[in-house]
C-alpha cells in the first residue's frame, strides 16, 4: 500500500471539528478586517481634502500630472487662489474642526448604536444581522466617495453619511465576538483572540494602501472600492457563516477535558474550597481575587456549579443592568474608553499629522502610517500570550498602559525634529531650491519626491521608526485584549451560570463605552491641533494614565491572589 502524500497526511491529522473551527476563525477575521478597511479611507483622504499646491515641487507636479493623464479622471480645480487645492467645504481656515466633526459624527453614532446593537443581536440570527450591516456599511461608505464624482460640497451630506455608516457598523463587533466565543473555549483564549484581533491592524493597513492608491488622483475611489469590498464580504458572510458549533454537530470546546466527562446534558464543576482566617467558611477563589475589597468576607453560594451543555441555550437574554453587575465589566469598560480614545486618535489623525509635520503627500503619509498598525499586530498577540501565561488580564493591560505614556512622549519629541527622521526619509533642500511658503506665513520643508520616498529606512534612522512601531504595540495591546479575550471572559463569567446569551450584550457594553472615547479622541485632536500637535500628545498621555487608573483595583486583586481560580477546578461526570 502506497504511503499517503504529505499534504493529505497533514489534512487528515486534524479532526472535522478543528477544520470547522479554523474556518470560522479565518472567516470572522476577514469579515471584521473589512469593516476596519472601510473606516481608514477618511484619515487618508484628509490630506487631500485640504492641501496647498505651493507644497509641490516641479518633480511632484510632473509626477502628479502623469498620474492624472494615466487615470483619465478629472481633478478638482483650485480656486482663484492657486496655492489652495482644497475640496470645499474643507478649504476654510477651520478645516481641522470640520474634519474632526466628520470623525465625531461617525464615532458618536457608533458609540450610541453599540449599546443597542448587542441587545438586538442577541435576539436575531447572527448571520442575517451581520450580513445586513455589512451590505449597508458598504453602500454608505461608497456614498461618501460619490461626493467626488457628483461634485458635492455640502458639509451636511458628508456628516449624515458618516452618522448612518457609524450606526450600521455597530452590527459587526458583537456579532463576530459572539460567534468566535461560541466556537472557542477559554483555553488559550488570550493567544487565540490576540492573533484574531490583528484583523484591526490588517484592515487598517489594507485600507491605507487601497485608499492611498487613488487618493492623489481620484479620492472618490478611495471610498468606493473599500465599500464594494465590505458589501462583497457581507455576501460571503450570508453564504458561509456558521453561528454555533451545534448547528453542524461540532463540539464547542477547544480541547477535551482530561479530568472530567460529560453525559450530554450537564457537567459538574467542583472547586476546591478556600477558607479565611476568621471564619471556617469557604470563599470562591474568583470572587476572592476580583470582587472583595478585603478578601475576608464570606460568600454564601454553592461551590458545585452546574453548567448547561451546548444544547442548553434556552435561558433568557441578560438585561443591560444585569450585564453591568458582572464583576469587572464597569472597570474594563471605563479603561477601554480611554484606551480606545488614544488608539482611534492615531487611526484617524496619524496620516494628517505626518502630512502636517513633513508635508508629504496624502499617499505617502498613508503608507507610512501603517507602521503604527504593524506594531499593533504584534502588540495584540503579545498581550494575549502574556495574559494567558500569567492568567492576569488586568495586570497585562496595566503594564502596557504604563509603558505607553513615555513611549508617546518620546515619539512626539522625535517627531518635532521632522518626520523624515521618524520614517527614515532624507530630503535635500539644495536639490529642490529654497523652502516653499507655508500656509500661515511660515515656510515648508522641502517636499519629498516619490522617488525619494521609496528609499525606505536607513540604518542611522531606524530607531525613530522603531518608536512608531513600539507606540502601535503598546497602544493597541490593551485595546485588543479588552475587546476580545476580556469581553469573552466576562461574557461567559461563572456568575451567569452558563447563560450563553450574555456575551453579545457584555461585548456591546464594553466596546460601546470604549467607542465614546473613540469619538472624543479625534474630536479633541481636531480642536487641539491648531494650537500645536504637542497638545494632542499631552492629551493622549493623560488619557493613557486615566485608563491605567481604572484598572488599579483589579490589578491589586490579581496580584494579591495566590493562584488562579481556574487551577482549582475539577470536572466530574453526572450519573
Amino acid at each position: 500500500m502506497a504511503p499517503l502524500p504529505a499534504g493529505i497526511r497533514f489534512i487528515v491529522s486534524f479532526s472535522r471539528d478543528q477544520w470547522y473551527r479554523a474556518f470560522i476563525f479565518v472567516l470572522t477575521f476577514l469579515l471584521y478586517a473589512s469593516f476596519h478597511l472601510s473606516r481608514k479611507p477618511i484619515s487618508i483622504v484628509k490630506g487631500e481634502l485640504h492641501r496647498y499646491c505651493a507644497a509641490l515641487n516641479e518633480g511632484d507636479v510632473e509626477f502628479s500630472s502623469q498620474s492624472r493623464r494615466a487615470s483619465d479622471t478629472p481633478r478638482h480645480q483650485p480656486p482663484d487662489n492657486e496655492t489652495d487645492c482644497s475640496w470645499a467645504p474643507f478649504d476654510q481656515d477651520n478645516y481641522q474642526q470640520l474634519l474632526g466633526a466628520l470623525d465625531y459624527s461617525f464615532l458618536c453614532a457608533y458609540a450610541i448604536g453599540m449599546y443597542l446593537s448587542g441587545i438586538i443581536g442577541e435576539r436575531l440570527p447572527i448571520r442575517y444581522y451581520l450580513t445586513s450591516g455589512m451590505l449597508a456599511s458598504g453602500a454608505f461608505t461608497a456614498l461618501f466617495g460619490l461626493g467626488y464624482f457628483y461634485n458635492i460640497h455640502s458639509f451636511g451630506f458628508y456628516v449624515v453619511t458618516q452618522i448612518i455608516n457609524g450606526l450600521v457598523q455597530t452590527t459587526g463587533w458583537p456579532s463576530v465576538v459572539t460567534c468566535l466565543g461560541n466556537w472557542f473555549g477559554k483555553g488559550r483564549r488570550g493567544l487565540i483572540m490576540g492573533v484574531w484581533n490583528s484583523h484591526t491592524s490588517v484592515g487598517n493597513i489594507l485600507g491605507s494602501l487601497i485608499a492611498g492608491y487613488w487618493v492623489s488622483t481620484c479620492w472618490g475611489l478611495s471610498f468606493i472600492v473599500p465599500g464594494a469590498i465590505v458589501a462583497a464580504m457581507g455576501i460571503v458572510c450570508f453564504l458561509f457563516l456558521i453561528e454555533h458549533p451545534k448547528d453542524i454537530a461540532c463540539s464547542s470546546s477547544l480541547v477535551a477535558h482530561s479530568r472530567g466527562h460529560e453525559n450530554g446534558a450537564h457537567r459538574f464543576r467542583l472547586q476546591k474550597q478556600v477558607f479565611t482566617d476568621d471564619e471556617n467558611k469557604p470563599l470562591d477563589p474568583e470572587i476572592q481575587c476580583l470582587l472583595l475589597s478585603d478578601g475576608k468576607h464570606p460568600v454564601h453560594q454553592s461551590h458545585v456549579v452546574v453548567l448547561p451543555a451546548d444544547g442548553g441555550g434556552s435561558m433568557a437574554a441578560i438585561s443591560f443592568t444585569g450585564a453591568l453587575r458582572i464583576p469587572g465589566v464597569i472597570e474594563f469598560s471605563l479603561c477601554l474608553l480611554f484606551a480606545k480614545l488614544v488608539s482611534y486618535t492615531f487611526l484617524f489623525w496619524l496620516p494628517l499629522y505626518i502630512t502636517s509635520v513633513d508635508h508629504l503627500d496624502a499617499r505617502q503619509a498613508g503608507e507610512l502610517s501603517t507602521l503604527f498598525d504593524v506594531g499593533g499586530i504584534f502588540g495584540g498577540i503579545l498581550a494575549g500570550v502574556i495574559s494567558d501565561r500569567l492568567e492576569k488580564r488586568a495586570s497585562t493591560c496595566g503594564l502596557m498602559l504604563l509603558l505607553a505614556a513615555p513611549t508617546l512622549y518620546m515619539f512626539s519629541t522625535i517627531s518635532r525634529m521632522g518626520l523624515e527622521a521618524t520614517i527614515g526619509l532624507r530630503t535635500s533642500v539644495g536639490e529642490h531650491g529654497p523652502p516653499a511658503p507655508g500656509p500661515r506665513g511660515g515656510t515648508l520643508r522641502s517636499h519629498v519626491s516619490p522617488r525619494k520616498a521609496e528609499a525606505g529606512l536607513h540604518p542611522e534612522t531606524c530607531t525613530p521608526a522603531a518608536m512608531l512601531l513600539l507606540s502601535g504595540a503598546l497602544v493597541s495591546g490593551p485595546y485588543a485584549l479588552i475587546t476580545t479575550a476580556v469581553s469573552a471572559d466576562l461574557g461567559t463569567h461563572k456568575s451567569l451560570k452558563g447563560n450563553s446569551h450574555a456575551l453579545a450584550t457584555v461585548t456591546a457594553i464594553i466596546d460601546g463605552t470604549g467607542s465614546v472615547g473613540a469619538a472624543l479622541g479625534p474630536l479633541l485632536a481636531g480642536l487641539l491641533s491648531p494650537s500645536g500637535w504637542n497638545n494632542v500628545f499631552y492629551m493622549l498621555m493623560v488619557a493613557d494614565a486615566c485608563a491605567l487608573l481604572f484598572l488599579i483595583r483589579l490589578i491589586h486583586k490579581e496580584l494579591s491572589c495566590p493562584g488562579s481560580a481556574a487551577g482549582d477546578q475539577v470536572l466530574f461526570k453526572e450519573h
